[in-house]
């Protein structure tokens, strides 16, 4: 699966960014129960933060980039807590929060920029639940914050 995600980002002229640290007193990823948990993670492009507020002065475009700049850093977070994505079995849910005004309605398209791609990453197991919400702000003034719950193979059976 890993080379298929290589090379679906080289297709798509997309690179997976180096894994955020925390800002506060969390972990990036928790392993637990056959999941993978992953704290909500932020928009980066060129290095620089996403920022602003949809229906005030982002519009939709931009939310969808920073969703799909959030899922690379998702991918990215996998990646560093398992040593690799060869343990990624399923996309289970992701957690689409999304900065913007009280009119604003299309936090599911916004959302659909980190879902996208997840299946063109994945195939099917990249298929997740979702819930996309819209909030009145998001730390460090960020467009979008996305968490994730990933369904992953024991470390045991890559022995095998």
């Amino acid at each position: 699966m890993t080379d298929r995600i290589e090379r679906t980002l080289a297709e798509l002229d997309l690179k997976l960014p180096e894994p955020a640290a925390p800002v506060a007193a969390y972990v990036p990823a928790v392993e637990a129960g056959g999941l993978l948990h992953i704290s909500g993670q932020l928009p980066f492009e060129h290095g620089q933060l996403m920022t602003g507020r949809l229906g005030a002065d982002r519009d939709l475009d931009y939310g969808q980039e920073a969703a799909q700049r959030c899922a690379l850093m998702l991918v990215a977070q996998m990646k560093a807590a398992l040593g690799g994505l060869h343990r990624v079995e399923r996309i289970v849910k992701l957690g689409v929060f999304v900065n913007s005004t009280a009119d604003f309605t299309d936090q599911p398209k916004v959302a659909n920029g980190a879902s996208e791609l997840m299946v063109a990453l994945f195939g099917d197991a990249g298929r997740h639940a979702r819930s996309a919400v819209g909030v009145p702000t998001l730390p460090l003034g960020a467009a979008v914050e996305i968490d994730a719950i990933v369904k992953i193979s024991p470390e045991d059976d890559l022995a095998s």
